[in-house]
């Protein structure tokens, strides 16, 4: 069977989570994902977006990717449905000005620290489209 007709490979796992591998490396990847946001030149516009300090925004995108993948539902425990484009409009304490370089820095640097990490080529793959979708809708900001 021709390979575009061949059904897609069902993942190794029963959720994202796990086939991260828990918490400790949801940890790990949003602690490098910050770590290079402050590093990198090429994330500069992304990471002016978010202010002075990074500290809130680690710990909060800990929580809720350890849920949207699937995992232990901190952010949702703490704060309620995430309405994440509510909470990331400019008016808003956190929020900024998205548009399509911060949506393309944040998707860059997001990948870079998903390969950093050593998260699975296969879950990379889809966790990349998932993110494309959300950061594409997040967007604020015409252009």
């Amino acid at each position: 069977m021709p390979a575009e007709e061949q059904p897609a490979k069902a993942p190794p796992f029963e959720t994202p989570f796990a086939w991260i591998g828990g918490e400790a490396r949801v940890k790990a990847l949003v602690e490098r994902f910050y770590d290079l946001m402050e590093l990198e030149p090429g994330y500069a516009v992304l990471r002016a977006a978010h202010g002075n300090t990074l500290d809130n925004a680690r710990e909060r995108l800990f929580w809720f990717l350890c849920g949207w993948l699937g995992g232990p539902q901190h952010y949702t425990d703490r704060f309620g449905h995430p309405r994440l484009k509510m909470r990331h409009m400019p008016q808003n304490t956190g929020g900024g000005s998205i548009g399509i370089a911060e949506r393309d820095q944040w998707l860059a640097c997001m990948d870079q620290a998903m390969r950093e990490t050593g998260v699975d080529e296969d879950l990379r793959t889809r966790l990349n489209a998932s993110f494309f979708q959300t950061a594409d809708w997040m967007r604020n900001r015409g252009e």
